[in-house]
């Protein structure tokens, strides 16, 4: 099993596919890394060699932020925005959609599901 960037790679699929369970890569990404290495986007990453997983390895630390250090950079973008107190910073802080979506009726899973119905009674135990 290649591990690459602090992920366990799944051996049977193919390159391409398997560059994308890094955090931070997605298919374009993973396309980018294979063209700049010369790897073959259709080799199993269980056939890889060690010069080939070594090669892709110096690539992603040479050229780009992935897992800990991306989220890390996303969390303080984040923070920035709360402590400015912008109009995305408060919406992070309360806990609702940015982007101007509706929050009338949708946006259960940002706003949390509370109940929908105002002050309906339970049916009593017998």
């Amino acid at each position: 099993m290649a591990r690459i960037a602090g992920t366990d790679l799944p051996r049977n699929k193919r390159v391409e596919i398997g560059l994308t369970y890094i955090y931070g890569i997605g298919l374009s990404r993973s396309q980018e890394i294979l063209n700049k290495t010369n790897i073959n986007r259709n080799t199993i990453i269980s056939d890889l060699t060690d010069e080939e997983i070594v090669s892709i390895r110096a690539t992603l630390n040479n050229y780009y932020q992935l897992e800990g250090d991306l989220k890390r950079l996303e969390a303080m973008n984040i923070k920035r925005l709360m402590e400015i107190n912008s109009y995305r910073g408060k919406r992070h802080r309360n806990g609702l959609p940015l982007r101007g979506q509706r929050t009338r009726t949708n946006a259960r899973t940002r706003r949390g599901n509370k109940k929908t119905m105002a002050g309906k009674k339970k049916a009593p135990r017998k």
